[in-house]
């Protein structure tokens, strides 16, 4: 089975947008990309795209599919048997796919309930975005995530930890550096691990060819990530100059998931923890500056939302985008960050670009996103989800 795409633009996820170009999908894969012209004759399925861009589905780098973005969602979650965790974990799922996510990185489930979700996307039984799953974040006694987290103390205890990780079967492995805004009685400033519990972990995750998140809001946790050498920073929150100096210098991405801070203060009347409330305001603006740093110093950025926070529905990542752009970043970089760099952090070369052999996972969307970044954050815009080349 064929189909070719073609009337509008291509956004090819590293940043150009060219138009008058076919793209020929068969089967599972993007089988052929050339001018129009160049199809004179062919008799298959045929999707128009006029008026609107053919882009590669967007991937979100922090979720957490276990989570129901209510007001408290970790103690709604705790109350509730691992069949309904499973299944509404999979019912997410399928909610950002047809949002027009056709992978996700969960970055901290429960007692790994969100692996069965992975597993049937992953393999086709069931209809869903990719996912790439941590299992159990790892943290420190009493550290941010200790409700749910694999808890270790020391540089031995952190090595096991990863170890059970990679064992449980996860797909990368994310470490707790700093306090932060959902676990009471934490300072999002203050750093957790040691910098030698980070390093150690990070380079057991490494050496079993995985790669490693951090959650790090304040900046000794920032900096004790980066020498660590991990890969991508989640949230940055509390970065200054040096931390941007050496995660420039180490190629490290930050997520920024301004979503999550700014859905928090939107909704504090809404039954979502004091204690959140509070920290959320006292960072909002710090956070967005960090965002601002970085990108304005050149750093990699990897969209990511941190979906399933108070009122971060999963559904609306695609906001996520206009926040960016909010803060400073061009269009076509938040384009990029959801796309080509995403797919560079998680290592997967077969997606995230609309290129020849890559899978099909594919938008359509209205207008040119490079020009109003709404033609890709609204949902109304979205014209057509496709995975492995079949219609969502």
């Amino acid at each position: 089975m064929s189909t070719l795409y073609s009337g509008g633009l291509v956004f090819d996820g590293d940043g150009n947008i060219s138009e008058g170009q076919g793209v020929l999908v068969e089967g599972d894969s993007v089988a052929r990309i050339a001018a129009i012209g160049e199809f004179d004759g062919y008799d298959g399925d045929r999707v128009d795209t006029t008026g609107g861009t053919l882009m590669p589905g967007m991937f979100d780098c922090h979720v957490h599919l276990c989570m129901d973005a209510s007001g408290d969602p970790g103690t709604v979650m705790g109350k509730l048997s691992d069949a309904a965790i499973t299944m509404g974990a999979l019912e997410r799922a399928q909610i950002n796919l047809k949002a027009g996510f056709t992978s996700v990185r969960d970055c901290g489930g429960k007692d790994y309930l969100e692996f069965a979700v992975r597993d049937a996307c992953n393999k086709r039984t069931f209809q869903g975005p990719t996912i790439h799953a941590a299992g159990r974040m790892i943290c420190m006694t009493g550290g941010h995530g200790n409700r749910w987290g694999r808890i270790a103390d020391g540089c031995d205890d952190v090595i096991k930890a990863v170890r059970e990780q990679v064992h449980a079967g996860s797909d990368f492995v994310k470490i707790m550096a700093t306090g932060g805004v959902m676990t009471k009685g934490v300072n999002p400033e203050d750093a957790h691990y040691s910098p030698e519990e980070m390093a150690a972990g990070i380079h057991e995750a490494h050496r079993f060819h995985k790669h490693t998140a951090s959650h790090a809001q304040g900046r000794d946790g920032i900096l004790n990530a980066v020498r660590g050498g991990i890969d991508s920073i989640e949230h940055g929150i509390f970065m200054d100059e040096r931390c941007i100096e050496e995660m420039k210098e180490s190629g490290t991405f930050l997520v920024p998931t301004l979503a999550a801070v700014k859905n928090i203060i939107a909704n504090k009347d809404n039954g979502i923890p004091a204690y959140a409330v509070e920290k959320s305001l006292r960072v909002a603006d710090r956070h967005q500056q960090s965002v601002r740093m970085y990108y304005e110093a050149g750093g990699k950025i990897a969209m990511g939302t941190d979906a399933g926070t108070p009122f971060n529905t999963h559904g609306d990542n695609a906001l996520e985008l206009k926040y960016m752009t909010e803060v400073g970043i061009s269009a076509k970089d938040a384009l990029i960050s959801t796309t080509g760099n995403a797919a560079d952090l998680v290592r997967d070369t077969s997606r995230g670009r609309i290129k020849e052999g890559a899978f099909a996972d594919m938008l359509v969307v209205n207008g040119n996103p490079v020009e109003d970044i709404t033609m890709a954050s609204d949902k109304a815009n979205l014209r057509l989800v496709v995975k492995y080349g079949e219609v969502v």
